[in-house]
């Protein structure tokens, strides 16, 4: 009996686990590692304002919450969270952000120890890389790249913040909205000027706004679009095709997204703001973080149903793949799209820029909105049975789960602990992504099914 709970035992033990490990599924345990590790930190006094201790399941509610860059919270993240409890929780948003992946091989490519085909693999899972090469100077170039993206976004803003709250809350406050903003996480620490306000005490800020819009798009196309960038410049043919599709699909939302909320609201829900430039800069923080991140300049309960619809759209398709952002991703959107227009023009393949998709491609797509619609669908069942919900608002806080937008119509702190609970699971299957949490479940090689008959059935 002692032999076996020796140190080397367990650590030997432990070893033979990892390594019966699928990829996926050390993905799945790291992020649930963290999220456990970092809620039980938050439980304690010391991370709290009050002093009191906060319940284990809260923890839990808001660790996934700033893991995945959802930014629904159960309470005003500046009035009942400490300093240490703030930094813990910008911790967890930057980590879940850039992957813990990326940050475990950036630091083992400082040290002797050589990085192994199961760390490469499983680097390129985390950020979703196209090829398996270069997985150390991937993970050099996203972990450069996010700090200086991140600094330079604290400096812009730190012109609003340390006149309103003095040198060291102001640089602090700027640091915490520029990765949170760049994380797509859309967790705020605006309480300290209103509790709950989140940016609609700053919504007419042309600096902090423009640079936070700036820093959810980076943020929200991708790391593969940023290597095409840096390196390509603006040679748009020369980008791969992910990029291409990433790019043209994000400004057409943006645009289109735009132009239809103003339309609808503008003596409407912006009728609050004093000019026709201020309501332009609301709408455009509105779509932004509509598809990314929790950022609301307005109040999202005062505005119309068909933009409360549109809002639900963006939401749903999120960011591209490999970047900070949820949702079924915009190449998936994409794709969906194009394999509808390819049915209308009686096209056997699905075509973009001059390329073919795979079929692969095409099914994975298939699979990950079927999935999303599933959870959807089931969850607000689920949910509106629990707590006697109207069926547009708790829609609207899961399709903000699973994308890990953020964006709330306020009823997410009324909800039962049956229904937080299942807004938590919500909240890690978007981060980990349909494919990979449904592949985590299962393990060892697919057997090769041999070729069946064929038979034609009637859809549509």
């Amino acid at each position: 009996m002692g032999e076996s709970l020796k140190p080397s035992n367990i650590a030997e033990r432990v070893r033979k686990f990892i390594n019966r490990l699928s990829f996926t599924q050390i993905l799945v345990l790291g992020y649930m590692g963290l999220i456990l590790v970092s809620a039980v930190i938050l439980v304690f006094p010391v991370s709290s304002r009050s002093g009191d201790m906060t319940p284990i399941g809260e923890c839990i509610f808001m660790t996934t919450s700033a893991l995945s860059g959802t930014g629904l919270v159960l309470y005003d993240t500046y009035s009942h969270w400490s300093f240490f409890g703030q930094v813990i929780i910008l911790i967890v948003i930057q980590i879940g952000g850039i992957g813990f992946m990326s940050m475990t091989v950036f630091a083992l490519s400082f040290t002797s120890k050589k990085i192994s085909l199961r760390q490469r693999v499983t680097m390129r899972e985390s950020v979703a890389s196209i090829s398996g090469g270069g997985v150390v100077k991937s993970a050099r170039f996203i972990l450069k790249g996010t700090i200086l993206v991140e600094l330079i976004g604290t400096a812009l803003i730190c012109p609003y913040y340390i006149p309103r709250c003095g040198v060291g809350r102001g640089i602090f406050f700027a640091l915490f909205h520029s990765v949170s903003a760049f994380c797509t996480a859309g967790i705020d620490l605006m309480g300290y000027f209103e509790p709950g306000s989140s940016m609609c005490t700053a919504y007419s800020d042309v600096l902090l706004n423009v640079t936070l819009i700036v820093l959810l798009n980076i943020g929200g196309i991708g790391f593969i679009a940023w290597d095409d960038i840096v390196h390509n410049k603006w040679h748009f043919k020369k980008y791969r095709l992910q990029s291409k599709i990433v790019l043209m699909v994000t400004l057409v939302f943006y645009i289109t997204a735009t132009l239809i909320t103003l339309l609808l609201e503008w003596n409407s829900g912006l009728g609050f703001a004093d000019s026709a430039g201020d309501k332009v800069l609301v709408t455009s923080m509105l779509v932004t973080s509509g598809r990314d991140a929790g950022f609301a300049p307005l109040v999202v309960n005062t505005l119309k149903p068909a933009t409360i619809m549109l809002l639900i759209m963006l939401m749903f398709v999120g960011g591209a793949p490999g970047s900070t952002a949820c949702g079924i991703k915009t190449t998936t959107f994409a794709v969906m799209v194009l394999t509808i227009v390819s049915v209308f023009r009686k096209r056997k393949n699905v075509e973009c820029f001059g390329r073919r998709i795979d079929d692969a491609t095409v099914r994975n797509a298939c699979c990950v909105i079927t999935l999303y619609l599933a959870v959807v669908t089931l969850s607000a069942m689920a949910i509106c049975g629990v707590d006697d919900q109207q069926l547009t608002p708790v829609v609207f806080e899961i399709v903000s789960a699973i994308s890990s937008c953020g964006l709330s119509m306020g009823i997410t702190a009324d909800l039962s602990h049956i229904s937080h609970t299942l807004l938590t699971l919500i909240m890690f299957f978007g981060r980990i992504g349909g494919i990979t949490f449904i592949v985590s479940l299962t393990h060892g090689p697919n057997k090769a099914n041999s070729q069946l008959p064929e038979e034609k059935i009637m859809v549509g």
